[in-house]
């Protein structure tokens, strides 16, 4: 029973808690002799990495249909894109997800590490990624358990505080600016276990000083003056600027275990393109007219890459066929359904392809934005440029050869698309996060960070009928229930604090995380 104590007892979750306390009262008895009791934190680093970067890719359609890339005819599965009333706890998913799974597992991880000065390595790395981890969660949420967060085994922790999220971006910089610092070649690192970066100190650290980079971003709206300093450090440290350093899960497996395939994948191919016909979707899922749209009318070469109809049984990836579905479909699948846009299965739904966790392509749009509020060097149109050529690449970097564009097709829609430096700041922001947009597909998670804090793409919001927002994009993701009835007064002390600091009126998905002022 002391595995389980130890595996489980920081979960949220208190009948968890009382289970486990009330099964450790029967001491060594119940102690399995062929378990081991002493965690190894190699091992959990590695599932770690796994379910951080499954958590939201296994609730794919939520932000996937927020932004407009997706939807589905059926009202469950097209929550995201419709933001059906009677679905919206579903958002709550995430949070439920995260905190028993790869917030639990990084925090035994610097547990088991913490107090042994040749682990500085292992130390560091872990604390990077237990901010990426932790990152996410907040943007989705707000206010959420920080510095109490998965302290149940270790400090009895079992209702734990909200930490402010203006406390917790500042604890999360502070902590990226001491690991990278700590980084260095001599000490040992996780090797093997490492199945981002094979404990290459050097990449994470570039790793580190990108995720610097895009949080500080997310602050431009709510502190400028925070966000220009910490940009710069995180530049002056060093980011992602070369395709060998993309932060990526590249060792998954089509035919191993779900957790070694990667994730978005083998969501989207489970829920709804199974039975590859275009027609029997389980879900009603296709992908959604606006993005179709777009990729059509800018001649976006990536549309054959992404996007398959159906005909005669076979996969048809001619741009001249393609078709999106509207998103406010009510119930049952449209009289030309088999002929509506899906996911490629050679790419997108290829559960062998890598999953891209931080790319240049970001990076560059990120500097360009920097270049353009005067915070870096580079000039706005070439760093525009260099995203929009990194997003061309990474479907081959991601898939292989079935992700591949032609060098001409790519230089002939960066001469289509230059950056219009004649406007002013705002509308080259809407160029640059419109390309990143369209770039960043399978993956939706920056691009509503981006479009919360600046409002690009300038995406139409779903008028669907009975939806929770008052026909608005969600703004934020709802607390579970479970946190309402076993963590009742942080709960409450969460929630009213931000009503009275960031205007909410309740939690619901129309309110907004701190550094999202345009949601106020």
């Amino acid at each position: 029973m002391k595995i389980f104590i130890k595996k489980y007892a920081s979960l949220l979750l208190l009948p968890g808690m009382l289970l486990v306390n009330a099964c450790d009262d029967f001491g060594d008895v119940n102690v399995n002799p062929n378990a081991i009791s002493t965690p190894t934190p190699d091992y959990i680093f590695s599932k770690s990495l796994y379910d951080g970067t499954a958590v939201l890719a296994n609730h794919a359609s939520l932000l996937l249909g927020n932004m407009q890339y997706t939807t589905s005819y059926n009202d469950v599965a097209g929550f995201g894109s419709k933001y059906v009333a009677a679905q919206q706890l579903r958002s709550a998913s995430v949070f439920t997800d995260s905190y028993p799974n790869q917030i639990n597992e990084i925090t035994e991880v610097i547990n088991a590490v913490q107090d042994e000065p040749a682990n500085v390595n292992k130390l560091s790395i872990a604390r990077i990624w237990r901010v990426f981890c932790y990152s996410r969660l907040t943007d989705l949420y707000g206010d959420i358990p920080y510095i109490q967060g998965a302290q149940g085994y270790i400090q009895g922790i079992y209702q734990p505080v909200y930490t402010p999220q203006s406390e917790i971006y500042a604890d999360m910089l502070k902590e990226l600016q001491e690991a990278t610092a700590a980084l260095n070649t001599s000490d040992v690192s996780f090797g093997a276990a490492d199945v981002i970066y094979g404990g290459n100190t050097d990449q994470w650290k570039k790793f580190g000083y990108s995720l610097m980079l895009r949080l500080g971003m997310h602050l431009t709206e709510v502190s400028n003056s925070m966000a220009e300093e910490w940009v710069k450090r995180a530049i002056a440290g060093g980011v992602i600027m070369q395709d060998a350093d993309i932060a990526a899960i590249r060792n998954y497996n089509a035919t191993g275990q779900t957790i070694t395939r990667n994730p978005i994948a083998y969501s989207l191919f489970q829920s709804d393109y199974i039975a590859a016909n275009g027609k029997t979707n389980p879900e009603g899922g296709k992908y959604q007219e606006t993005f179709i749209d777009s990729l059509k009318a800018n001649d976006d070469p990536r549309l054959p890459i992404l996007s398959i109809v159906w005909v005669g049984g076979t996969p048809n990836n001619d741009p001249d066929i393609q078709q999106g579905m509207a998103d406010d479909i009510n119930g049952s699948a449209p009289a030309n359904f088999g002929d509506l846009s899906e996911p490629n299965p050679a790419t997108v739904l290829l559960q062998s392809g890598l999953q891209l966790i931080f790319t240049t392509q970001e990076v560059n749009f990120l500097l360009a934005e920097a270049a353009l509020r005067g915070w870096y060097s580079g000039t706005p149109a070439d760093l525009y440029e260099d995203g929009i050529r990194a997003g061309m690449r990474q479907w081959q970097i991601a898939v292989g050869a079935a992700g591949a564009i032609g060098s001409q097709d790519v230089d002939d829609y960066v001469d289509a698309h230059p950056l219009v430096t004649t406007g002013d700041m705002d509308s080259q922001l809407e160029q640059i996060y419109t390309q990143f947009w369209m770039g960043a597909f399978p993956d939706a998670t920056e691009v509503y960070n981006v479009y919360r804090r600046l409002g690009y793409p300038a995406l139409t919001p779903n008028t669907y009928g009975g939806n929770a927002t008052g026909n608005k994009l969600i703004r934020r993701f709802m607390y579970p229930t479970s946190e309402q009835t076993l963590n009742t007064t942080s709960y409450s002390e969460a929630v009213q604090r931000q009503i009275s600091e960031n205007g909410w009126v309740t939690d619901n998905l129309n309110g907004h995380v701190w550094w999202d002022v345009n949601g106020r």
